[in-house]
């Protein structure tokens, strides 16, 4: 007869079987993840590609434990203490600003950044080859960047003049500055304006950028703008002005993109997540330039705000947006 107590043993025995076969829920690594954007952006999904090609399955090989301060600085400290409690193995973060706050705040866990234009400059890493401590990453950092995107805008709009160059006042003015000067340095004449968050003013920014008589709007790469892309995208829209992304936005509704691809860069994080997992010391490693290029065209944005794209930026897109 089976008993309840014979019941009570293959249960049991199945139970042991089914640790020694594979892992504990609580010996399975961990990994942290911080961005100061929000959720909607696909920067986890971005890591988790990256980790899946890498053969890891999130919540069986590994758990991401992710944390997004919704471009509310001031949660950093919080939130990384939430992510050093949940024990984590390596904290993977986005962000100059992120990463600086890392570092500060966490000691005794391997950092890997990605979405640093300079992390030397950033004073993240004292260099690219040798970063030292506990730190790595990979940086999507172009010195030219804001140089080619305005080519791009100016193909498109052979009349420019003016451009409105939007940045964060929350993150360091080296950005804004670079694309300033390189505004200038082609001609045009830069119209720098700076937001803040967590809650940025767009309504009077658009205001002042329609009593300057700007002719497009190049959006910086920084945090706040990111939580409030598609907010911006409409917003020019409304005001029939062309906009220039990062390829991260691309999904906010600007009319072009382009730049260093940040999906390339979070994607490229998962091997430096693997190697530390292994054993490797993450400040042993140097940090990886990502040269790889993105160019979106929207052609729905383009049609409502009366711009024709010309067939030679059409060709080069990698990807457009109809």
């Amino acid at each position: 007869m089976f008993t309840r107590k014979m019941a009570l043993a293959f249960l049991a025995a199945g139970l042991l079987l089914g640790t020694a076969g594979g892992q504990s829920i609580s010996n399975i690594p961990r990994v942290g993840f911080l961005a100061p954007q929000g959720r909607s952006l696909p920067l986890l999904d971005a890591f988790q590609k990256g980790l899946a090609d890498l053969g890891y399955i999130d919540g069986k090989d590994l758990i991401v434990e992710a944390r997004f301060a919704e471009g509310q600085y001031d949660r950093f400290p919080a939130l990384l203490s939430e992510l050093v409690n949940a024990k984590v193995k390596v904290l993977v973060v986005t962000g100059a600003v992120t990463a600086r706050a890392a570092k500060k705040q966490v000691s005794d866990v391997p950092l890997v950044f990605t979405m640093v234009v300079d992390p030397v400059a950033d004073n993240v890493v004292s260099s690219l080859e040798r970063p030292g401590g506990t730190i790595t990453g990979v940086t999507t950092f172009d010195p030219q960047q804001a140089t080619k995107q305005l080519q791009l805008l100016k193909e498109v709009l052979p009349k420019l003049q003016r451009v409105a160059v939007l940045g964060d006042q929350g993150v360091s003015e080296a950005l804004i500055k670079a694309s300033v000067e390189q505004a200038r340095a082609m001609g045009l004449e830069p119209l720098p304006l700076r937001v803040s968050g967590p809650n940025p003013d767009f309504a009077a920014a658009f205001t002042t950028l329609q009593q300057q008589h700007a002719d497009a709007l190049l959006v910086l790469e920084e945090p706040v703008l990111g939580v409030h892309a598609n907010q911006i995208a409409e917003l020019a829209s409304q005001n029939h002005l062309p906009t220039m992304f990062a390829p991260s936005r691309v999904g906010a509704g600007g009319l072009l993109s382009y730049g260093t691809s940040q999906t390339e860069g979070l994607r490229r994080m998962a091997t430096y997540v693997d190697k530390i997992l292994r054993g490797a010391k993450a400040g042993e490693m140097p940090v990886e330039v990502v040269n790889r290029y993105e160019l979106i065209v929207n052609q729905k944005t383009a049609k409502a705000i009366g711009i024709a794209i010309p067939d030679s930026v059409l060709k080069r897109a990698d990807k457009v947006i109809e």
